[in-house]
């Protein structure tokens, strides 16, 4: 502003020089004759009329321009102060939903809706702001009245999201497909079917939406290793009464999730509840040599196929060159030499993985495995005193 002032200073003095030198000489007259009327002034007075004339004249069309064009002006002025407002009223919603003031934001919301360009805005932070005050009529009143085009993927994936958050799976995945039928197929719409899933135990769909959003890292591990055991777990559980089935959806599991003690444990068991031993122990000598867990042990015993324990007592010796002082291995060879009514290398077993056993559940149930074997070899005395160890063990009096 100062540089364009100084501009038309100069510009000012400038011009005034021009008139005062042109000014200093007298050009001629200009006679002017309007019967019965004349006229004679000089050229440059005639000038400078001419020049004030014009400026008159434009002043003078400028201000009735002004006054021709007011009420336009005026109307101008009134839609950008309303739409200031409504702006303003929509950034404080925003701010309020934020802050918790579920509320206020409510009722910015619905100020802002004065002015149509912020319709699909303010629907979506009232809609939002009323699922939070857990008004769920009024969440879908806000949000059927979200329109336009640009507006409709936003709307879907907002009622999705809210849906699922108030339990209600199947409007979320309706929802979520009629967005995926305009060809929107999205991160965040695929963890929000995730979360619908989960409520509707569709354990098929879990596991597999778990996959897809592992491959594309928006799942933290640490979740996505318990989402896929969790399903898993539940879809071996559907399949407990039918082990062709369950061994065929086993061979589907990834490497890393057949692996999984939990899962090997599980599906050992089942199969053992159904009389298939022989697939239980492949379960979990394959587990077992990937990682080392004692549960699987403790399941081993389990797996003898016709009564028959030297195969198991076999691997289980070679796996304890490896693990000399590993006490669960050391219970686990004590209950297949007993089982087999192998009596001294039982007890051997067993007395070492006594000594060894350093959790308390371990501890009884050695206990009580050398007082079944005192019992079979005919010694009452150590049997209950074996008896009474492991039931001081359980604080029993």
């Amino acid at each position: 502003m100062m540089i364009r002032g100084l501009i038309w200073l100069a510009l000012l003095f400038t011009v005034a020089v021009v008139v005062a030198t042109v000014g200093g000489f007298d050009g001629g007259q200009i006679l002017l004759v309007i019967p019965p009327y004349r006229v004679d002034v000089s050229l440059n007075l005639f000038v400078v009329a001419l020049v004030v004339l014009f400026i008159v004249l434009y002043g003078v069309i400028r201000a009735i321009r002004g006054v021709w064009k007011m009420p336009g002006l005026v109307a101008a002025y009134r839609t950008r102060s309303k739409q200031n407002k409504a702006n303003a009223s929509l950034r404080d919603a925003v701010g309020h939903l934020y802050a918790g003031r579920f509320s206020k934001a409510e009722k910015a919301a619905r100020d802002a809706l004065i002015v149509d360009d912020n319709k699909g805005a303010a629907n979506l932070v009232g809609a939002n702001a009323a699922h939070r005050l857990h008004k769920y009529a009024r969440r879908d009143e806000w949000l059927a009245q979200v329109s336009g085009a640009d507006w409709q993927d936003a709307r879907l994936m907002a009622t999705a999201d809210m849906r699922a958050d108030g339990r209600d799976a199947d409007g979320a995945l309706v929802a979520l497909t009629e967005m995926q039928a305009q060809g929107g197929r999205r991160i965040h719409a695929q963890q929000i079917a995730l979360r619908a899933q989960q409520q509707l135990k569709n354990w098929g769909e879990v596991l597999k939406l778990v996959r897809m959003l592992e491959k594309r890292e928006a799942l933290h591990p640490a979740v996505a290793v318990r989402l896929r055991q969790v399903a898993s777990e539940n879809l071996l559980r559907d399949r407990q009464h039918n082990p062709d089935a369950l061994l065929e959806f086993w061979q589907t599991l990834t490497p890393a999730e057949r692996q999984s003690p939990r899962l090997a444990d599980l599906a050992a068991e089942l199969l053992i509840a159904l009389d298939r031993r022989a697939e239980a122990r492949k379960i979990v000598e394959e587990a077992l040599s990937h990682n080392w867990d004692a549960r699987l042990l403790r399941r081993y015993p389990d797996c003898i196929v016709n009564g028959d324990a030297f195969l198991l007592i076999q691997r289980a010796e070679a796996w304890q060159k490896e693990r000399t002082e590993d006490a669960d291995l050391l219970f686990t060879l004590g209950q297949l030499c007993l089982h087999q009514q192998l009596w001294g290398k039982a007890q051997a077993f067993l007395e070492q993985a006594l000594k060894l056993a350093e959790d308390e559940p371990l501890w009884i149930r050695t206990h009580r495995a050398l007082a079944r074997l005192h019992e079979q070899l005919g010694d009452t005395d150590k049997a209950a005193e074996h008896y009474r160890a492991s039931a001081l063990a359980m604080n029993v009096v």
